[in-house]
């Protein structure tokens, strides 16, 4: 497909979806699909899924990987660029405003009665984007089989990384199996930045390094991302642990990546200065590694080998969004409430495909409200 889409659409389609992108990334990327694949059809299941799959293999945080590819795919490295930004502008501004808030007060503003709607939606949201994924990724009893497996080890507490990495194993194991012979091809996923950085005396430097360490190193969800910032902020002193829960707290209420935390952490520790650096550091590195993959990934997927290990990836990935909307399922539908909004939201998604998501999510959180208030 041509890369003809101006990049005033995919500015203007990005931001929307990350003014309105609520519940991590499963969800994100749910919307997405909708918009990118259903609705506009500037690519198939089969690549939206082949990108979901080498964007789990390399740092960072998923959903914002997958609009930069999305981007790249639409209009080169400057899509690439206007997506991701487009994406992650929002959810900055609105964390930003909640730091200034938090500096400035010493609380933040409650949010849960509308929260409390948006949730079972988004689950609604992700269970129906799970349907057209699956039929594309399942694509034989092998590729289901190992799905189910990723499923049940997913929702058992195995490491999302781990299950995807294992499952593509399994798959080149197989693909060997079958051909009767050894192959010396492997497929080594972009080594991240490492080494420990050294102490730097400006603040906002400092800031910068960490978040760009963070960002180069984080793997899976990005609720990992808190547990980074304790060993590097906490434990060393630089932030306190009530803070710390308080970013968590921003970054559950705001729409878009859950990384935007770094914002409000930046400002708590220098400013508005500490906050730009901060975010400038934990999304740099996926702008990069995307920038890398992408451009490779079309002759990759030529290669048998890593066909098999792709294939059996994109399994797990399918897998692996199902016990996520499992695990939130199990905290956010506990009432007959949550329960009304997430059947009807489901309802809506799997009957009336052309309605946007994101409506479906405004319409959860109104409902949400007026429930909570009877």
């Amino acid at each position: 497909m041509e890369k003809t889409t101006p990049l005033g659409e995919i500015a203007k389609l990005f931001l929307k979806l990350g003014t309105v992108s609520f519940g991590g990334p499963a969800a994100h990327i749910a919307m997405m699909e909708d918009e990118v694949v259903k609705k506009r059809k500037w690519m198939t299941h089969e690549h939206f899924l082949d990108l979901i799959g080498a964007t789990n293999l390399i740092p960072g945080p998923n959903s914002t990987e997958m609009t930069m590819h999305c981007g790249y795919e639409r209009a080169g490295w400057k899509g690439l660029i206007v997506a991701g930004v487009s994406f992650i502008f929002p959810a900055v501004i609105i964390t930003a405003i909640l730091a200034w808030v938090y500096q400035k007060y010493g609380a933040l503003p409650n949010a849960e009665p509308f929260i409390f709607g948006i949730k079972p939606a988004v689950i609604a949201i992700i269970a129906a984007a799970i349907v057209p994924l699956a039929k594309k990724a399942f694509k034989n009893n092998m590729l289901i089989a190992m799905g189910l497996a990723t499923l049940i080890a997913s929702v058992a507490g195995l490491n999302e990384i781990i299950a995807m990495f294992a499952c593509g194993g399994a798959g080149v194991l197989i693909f060997l199996a079958e051909k009767y012979r050894r192959q010396t091809n492997s497929f080594v996923p972009f080594a991240a930045l490492a080494s420990a950085l050294p102490a730097v005396t400006v603040p906002s430097l400092k800031i910068f390094l960490i978040f760009l360490k963070t960002g180069a190193l984080l793997y899976g969800s990005g609720y990992v991302l808190f547990a980074f910032l304790d060993a590097e902020l906490v434990s060393t002193g630089l932030l306190s642990r009530e803070v710390l829960t308080d970013a968590v707290a921003a970054g559950q209420f705001t729409p878009g990546p859950v990384l935007s935390t770094a914002t409000f952490i930046g400002w708590q520790m220098n400013g508005l200065s500490g906050a730009l650096v901060a975010t400038a550091g934990i999304f740099l590195p996926s702008f990069l590694f995307v920038a890398l993959l992408n451009p490779i990934l079309p002759k990759l997927r030529k290669s048998k080998l890593f066909s098999a290990f792709l294939d059996a990836v994109n399994a797990a990935s399918v897998a692996v969004i199902g016990a996520v909307c499992i695990k939130m399922g199990a905290d956010a539908v506990m009432d007959w409430r949550s329960i009304l909004i997430a059947s009807s939201s489901l309802f809506i998604a799997l009957k009336y495909k052309k309605v946007n998501s994101a409506l479906i999510v405004i319409a959860g959180s109104l409902t949400g409200y007026i429930l909570l208030l009877l």
